[in-house]
């Protein structure tokens, strides 16, 4: 294979942006044989048997409530098969709570009057966590539980966006991320201007892109001026944008990038609650030590300025767990151990079906258990909903209620 003989005279940086624009133009043509420019992003229909597991009713009753053109009208299939859109099985949820007043919080699980909005942060310095993964995973179980979902990405290099069929660096435009919404300037939007719906009923998104690093750069030169104007101090600003579309969400799920940054330090102020993702191996382990010193001290300096960091849950997440491991079962008991009820009693596993499901940009509840094999599926689904399910338990005990 030929090579191209490098330019003598060509600049560290001119070497690094030509290798990194190369690379998005052969990204995006790969991206465009997925999801050709013109097509979106789509979610699958549920079959009536998913539909009832994830309602929780049975798929009898379901059946009987269709023959009976009671709820939304299922679509059928040339065998007789009935599917239903994530649409119609909010749809059903409401339906369901009338219908079941005695049963209405189990049905229709959305926040009440006086129910403080949850914003939850996804959050370590270390890469590999799986951060983002955590991030997607809650963010389409809670919208599947019937909750109104906001996915802030706040990492620059916007890997939760991209799941959620956005390229960075074509499809989000100028100060359309969270910093638009946070910015200095005189350029700032209001928050509910870069909020967007997604294809994912149930589920807006604040994008990310390289625009949030403005952010880390100019806060320095802003901390002096805004020294004596303290609704002006940077840490409070995430809190700020998100209180603006407070009623219109349940829960806000916040994937941090991977440093303890200004941004990250805005998440941090703005949650009601933390998820730590760790991946359990030793060397993890002993960053998170790090993670936990560093994350104290920047709490302390917010606390010292005014901030309040009061949660109603810290909780660590194993994850990218294989339960099979030795090494891995010591250290996840070593975790339980120091930690005792803070580390989530499910964990993560380690699956090849979440794996091969991220190479094409989508997450197993956009697949078919025969996409992928149905015991992988079954197993890596199993993991995910118990993650899922003990986070919202948190959740609705916060609110006073059971789910």
């Amino acid at each position: 294979m030929n090579q191209a003989i490098p330019d003598p005279h060509e600049t560290t940086s001119a070497r690094i942006t030509r290798r990194a624009d190369a690379l998005s133009r052969r990204l995006r043509a790969v991206g465009e044989r997925v999801f050709p420019p013109t097509a979106q992003k789509s979610l699958r229909s549920f079959s009536s048997g998913e539909v009832a597991e994830i309602v929780g009713i049975s798929d009898g009753y379901l059946r009987q409530l269709s023959l009976d053109g009671l709820g939304p009208v299922p679509e059928l299939g040339p065998s007789g098969r009935r599917s239903y859109t994530l649409e119609q099985v909010v749809d059903l949820r409401r339906y369901l709570a009338t219908a079941r007043p005695k049963d209405a919080v189990r049905f229709w699980r959305r926040r009440r009057e006086g129910d403080k909005l949850q914003v939850i942060t996804v959050a370590n310095f270390k890469g590999g966590s799986a951060k983002t993964t955590t991030s997607l995973y809650l963010a389409q179980g809670l919208a599947l539980s019937g909750l109104r979902v906001l996915a802030i990405d706040l990492d620059p290099q916007a890997s939760l966006s991209a799941m959620f069929g956005l390229q960075p660096e074509f499809d989000i435009a100028e100060n359309a991320t969270l910093y638009g919404a946070i910015r200095y300037d005189g350029e700032r939007v209001a928050m509910k201007e870069v909020v967007r719906p997604t294809y994912f009923t149930g589920i807006s998104i604040v994008p990310g892109n390289l625009e949030l690093m403005e952010f880390e750069h100019q806060t320095p030169r802003y901390m002096m001026e805004s020294r004596n104007r303290p609704d002006e101090l940077f840490f409070r600003r995430v809190a700020r944008a998100i209180a603006e579309v407070d009623d219109d969400f349940d829960v806000v799920v916040i994937d941090c990038p991977p440093q303890l940054g200004f941004l990250t330090m805005g998440a941090l102020n703005a949650a009601t609650g933390m998820i730590v993702t760790v991946h359990p191996q030793m060397v993890d382990v002993a960053s998170m030590s790090q993670f936990l010193l560093m994350t104290s001290d920047l709490i302390s300096v917010i606390e010292e300025a005014g901030g309040s960091l009061d949660y109603d849950f810290l909780r660590f997440l194993v994850t990218r767990h294989d339960p099979r491991d030795v090494p891995e079962q010591e250290i996840v008991a070593l975790m339980r151990d120091v930690f005792d009820a803070d580390v989530l009693a499910a964990s993560a596993w380690k699956s090849t079906a979440i794996a091969n499901a991220g190479l094409t940009k989508q997450s197993l509840y956009e697949l078919t258990r025969g996409s992928v094999g149905r015991s992988v599926y079954d197993r890596a689904m199993e993991s995910i909903n118990a993650v899922n399910e003990e986070i919202m338990d948190m959740i609705f005990s916060v609110w006073g209620r059971q789910k």
